[in-house]
């Protein structure tokens, strides 16, 4: 079994982390991840909110400088300087119109984004009456973490402090799974996480795993199930009973996990998953 030095996983380099935001208290969940996602990758974090409305201000965000404070990675009363200082730049940006997925698509084409960080409302997707995020993270392609409301997470907003014990990699043979399995054990060392467990799901008929590669992860664990069913009803209720902190799943665009949900499946799949969700393009 490969170690971890000598894994070189294909994770695309995070130079922009995108965070949509509506507002909302139950969107700061997402805002901490996509925060403590920017500081590990030394990287540009944008928060962007379309609306035409014209009394929205930028002051509206999430305090980027006092949530630093409160994590003490900052000084309390810190300049706004002293931000740039931790290696990472903040952009905040209000955008006009009427449709939010237009508007959030607008600016990837334009100025581009390797992981976005959506909140996913469990009384539907949606940003002001519309569904944003997963529409958002279909038709970007890119590297997206939903983040449930209701669910903690494994960043705390509190404190900044991670919390990651148990990752759900559902694997087949298309999408092809070796980029959500470097995905998660490149996530699991950028946040120093010293021990957990790696659970591969193969959902289907007994018989061969697909073709992967495991590495050899100090304090990690790999378990390996197969289990029979409806894809995304096994996937919820593994991750319920494994109490998993997060799943990390790839997608290909065409059979991969978000283009297989559709209107009710979207809805049944994200409205439910009880942690956060990273897909990650294969």
């Amino acid at each position: 079994m490969p170690t971890s030095e000598s894994f070189s996983p294909t994770a695309a380099v995070i130079r922009k982390v995108l965070h949509p935001s509506d507002f909302s208290e139950v969107s700061l969940v997402a805002f901490a991840h996509a925060l403590k996602a920017a500081l590990i990758s030394k990287s540009e974090l944008v928060l962007i909110h379309i609306s035409d409305e014209d009394q929205r201000e930028r002051t509206e965000f999430p305090g980027v400088r006092e949530t630093l404070e409160r994590w003490k990675l900052l000084p309390l009363g810190s300049p706004r300087s002293a931000v740039a200082e931790l290696g990472i730049n903040v952009a905040k940006i209000i955008g006009r119109g009427s449709d939010p997925v237009e508007g959030v698509l607008g600016f990837i084409e334009q100025h581009g984004a390797d992981l976005i960080v959506l909140s996913t409302h469990h009384h539907g997707l949606d940003w002001l009456h519309q569904s944003v995020s997963e529409p958002v993270a279909r038709k970007s392609g890119e590297m997206t973490l939903f983040v449930p409301a209701g669910a903690p997470g494994f960043v705390s907003l509190a404190d900044g402090l991670v919390s990651l014990g148990n990752i759900l990699i559902p694997i087949a043979a298309t999408p092809q799974p070796q980029a959500a399995i470097a995905g998660a054990v490149r996530l699991t060392q950028q946040l120093k996480c010293e021990s957990g467990k790696f659970i591969l799901l193969h959902v289907g008929e007994n018989g061969p795993l697909p073709a992967i590669v495991t590495p050899e992860v100090p304090g990690w664990t790999w378990h390996k199930m197969t289990k029979q069913g409806d894809v995304i009803e096994v996937i919820l209720e593994t991750a319920r009973q494994a109490d998993v902190d997060l799943i990390v799943m790839s997608t290909d665009g065409r059979s991969g996990f978000l283009d297989a949900l559709r209107g009710s499946h979207s809805e049944r799949a994200l409205r439910h998953v009880p942690c956060p969700l990273l897909a990650i393009p294969a």
